[in-house]
């Protein structure tokens, strides 16, 4: 039997992309709540999440924006990982209350030991990734409009991590976007 590396390529990478899912999932939370929220972006979906983006563009102007939404289209699937709002009663003012009570009073004020969750999760899914040396970018922009797209209902903290196997990381080769951004 002769296997061709890009025969089965689709199949890897997905096989990757559920254990980075698996990784964010067991990644430490705080006080052991589990509020994270975590999905796979592919096929005609990571289409729409695109063009999402370019119309999130369009209103904003954010060229980042523009650059992600081409970015995303050469990935085979986008892990999103997202947050749901618990405050954890330790009065830690991270969040820039003094209590958690306070802060509860403003639901649309994240709270930090749920961001920081995002984070470590995100970092556990990436080191997946980078076991396999499958190529990421971690996307504010992505994961931004997945949730204006309400791709994680309920969620905040939204973040994008694209995934690719390629001959090089399109996620990081932005030089020829930036020329052209550049260019009058």
């Amino acid at each position: 039997m002769l296997i061709n590396e890009r025969d089965n390529r689709e199949e890897r990478l997905l096989q990757v992309a559920h254990e980075m899912m698996t990784a964010a999932r067991t990644a430490p939370k705080g006080k052991g709540f589990d509020i994270i929220e975590i999905a796979l972006v592919t096929g005609e979906n990571i289409r729409t999440l695109s063009e999402a983006m370019l119309a999130y563009y369009e209103k904003t102007g954010m060229k980042f924006i523009l650059r992600d939404a081409e970015n995303i289209q050469k990935s085979s699937a986008i892990l999103i990982i997202g947050t749901k709002q618990k405050t954890h009663g330790l009065n830690c003012g991270y969040c820039g209350f003094d209590t958690c009570e306070l802060k509860n009073e403003h639901p649309n004020i994240p709270c930090a030991i749920n961001t920081a969750d995002v984070g470590i999760a995100i970092g556990s899914a990436c080191s997946v990734a980078a076991d396999h040396r499958v190529d990421t970018r971690v996307m504010f922009s992505a994961g931004h409009v997945a949730q204006r797209l309400n791709y994680l209902p309920g969620c905040n903290s939204v973040y994008a991590i694209p995934i690719s196997c390629s001959s090089k990381n399109p996620f990081f080769d932005r030089t020829r976007q930036q020329n052209r951004e550049e260019k009058p």
